[in-house]
């Protein structure tokens, strides 16, 4: 995809208007665009009266307003996977180079450099009005979206958007360059050292640093460590790992991000459906949208930990992103020994081949 666009604000609206079914995301990729200059298309309409409205990326300006919104939901996702979470944005806790907001309902991890561009909407559909606020990184690549619902405070949301709004309204927004995904990056003569330095982890949040430390990245330790590190499964388990969770009422925390966002599900999962390419989580409160398609590497990997052994069945693209990770709650006793025992009956890749 290409961003830099000759097309004017007049034709990306007059494009939307006749290829109206097409998801945001899919139209601007269809039209060599970035999904934020496809919003930012409705600004020459109203200079950020109405419609849509340039606002504010400063978390500690947006999380205390979004807290104001009331029950909203909250979306996160990257080219294979959506998370939808509902509730409330209490408990933020600010800065410079990491944010958090953590309750029941909101689990987020918000790295502040990758917010560059917002925009408040307000979008007319057949059952009304419809209101967001939508944040992008410098590409125009969505990195976090909120949506109100029937039940927000929908009272507050002019306050808000005039708070966060800012100065310029103009359409005209320069675009970066997308980063190009980071392959897998590991080192063979650093297998032994890899393997010792695992073995002296004893927080899970050790992991990056030490793969970091060798030069390395994820995916590329991954496929350097081996068992009973890390062991490579088929793309075709993943259903079974829903279907298996779901029937055994094991709690599982969903990890799905980008690299300004990571929003994260922790809880029982119920309902799986199938819609097409998608495989879905369809639970009051907590969808998530996979595609299965998209599904190029599936890893499940043992951490050590104080706590114990953190277990997860982890996914990747064809260009090594992270998709998904999914772990079982340490916390939570049987329930987390009845999620290792699941994974550890998962057959590796060439057993399934």
């Amino acid at each position: 995809m290409t961003i830099d666009t000759p097309l004017t604000s007049a034709q990306i609206r007059a494009a939307r208007d006749e290829q109206s079914r097409l998801r945001a995301r899919d139209l601007a990729d269809k039209l060599g665009i970035s999904e934020a200059r496809l919003v930012a298309a409705d600004l020459e309409q109203g200079g950020g009266q109405g419609g849509v409205t340039r606002i504010s990326c400063d978390f500690d300006l947006v999380f205390p307003a979004l807290e104001r919104l009331g029950e909203v939901m909250a979306l996160t996702r990257n080219e294979a996977c959506v998370i939808e979470k509902v509730g409330r944005f209490a408990n933020y806790r600010g800065g410079p180079h990491a944010a958090l907001v953590v309750n029941e309902e909101i689990d987020l991890r918000m790295f502040p450099k990758h917010w560059v561009h917002g925009f408040a909407v307000e979008k007319e559909t057949n059952a009304g009005p419809r209101h967001s606020l939508q944040f992008f990184d410098r590409a125009g690549d969505a990195v976090f979206k909120v949506h109100l619902r029937e039940g927000s405070l929908h009272e507050e949301w002019l306050g808000v958007v005039e708070e966060l709004r800012l100065d310029t309204q103009s359409d005209q927004i320069e675009f970066g360059k997308r980063v190009p995904t980071q392959g897998p990056m590991g080192d063979p003569e650093k297998a032994d050292k890899l393997r010792a330095e695992w073995d002296r982890m004893s927080d899970t949040h050790q992991f990056l640093q030490m793969v970091r430390k060798l030069k390395m990245n994820r995916l590329g330790a991954y496929r350097l460590a081996g068992e009973p590190y890390a062991r490579k499964l088929s793309p075709a388990v993943v259903e079974q790992i829903f279907n298996r969770a779901a029937e055994g009422d094991i709690p599982v925390m969903f990890f799905v991000g980008n690299m300004g966002c990571i929003e994260i599900h922790t809880g029982p999962i119920k309902n799986i459906k199938w819609a097409g390419p998608w495989l879905n989580v369809l639970d009051p409160g907590f969808d998530l949208h996979l595609r299965a398609d998209l599904v190029a590497e599936v890893w499940a990997v043992t951490k050590t930990t104080r706590e114990g052994p953190a277990v997860s069945v982890e996914l990747f693209d064809a260009e090594g992103m992270v998709i998904t990770q999914i772990f079982g709650v340490l916390r939570q006793g049987d329930k987390g020994a009845a999620w290792n025992a699941l994974v550890a009956s998962l057959p590796n890749e060439e057993v399934l081949a």
